[in-house]
């Protein structure tokens, strides 16, 4: 199983950005989706998470301005960033728990993309 990102890049506060992240390889249910961010010399912290049946939750920092969603049929999981502030500045990680066959369950990370706004 892999997850693979895109949509970092550079962006002035108040801009905005779109994530993406879409799972391949031997994928039998995908649970829990979601994003993950780590600033430097900071510990990884929960951003957005998104279950199978759509129910969401997110950091309290970001409630109101990012959405988490996702595409069953796609394998992927998107995170509309809205007004950036400098502060959401890091390498944003996306996770997801998936079974890849009935009987196991795992926790995936992709690669990390970086994500910066400038003031």
């Amino acid at each position: 199983v892999q997850l693979v990102e895109s949509g970092g890049g550079s962006v002035q506060a108040g801009g905005s950005l779109r994530l993406s992240c879409a799972a391949s390889g031997s994928i039998f249910i995908i649970n829990d989706m979601g994003w993950y961010r780590q600033a430097p010399g900071k510990q990884r912290e929960l951003v957005a998470v998104i279950t199978s049946g759509g129910s969401t939750n997110y950091a309290d920092s970001v409630k109101g301005r990012f959405t988490i969603s996702r595409d069953n049929a796609k394998n992927t999981v998107l995170l509309q960033m809205d007004k950036l502030k400098p502060e959401n500045t890091a390498v944003y990680y996306c996770n997801a728990n998936i079974r890849p066959d009935p009987s196991s369950s795992l926790s995936y990370w992709g690669q990390g993309t970086q994500v910066t706004v400038s003031s």
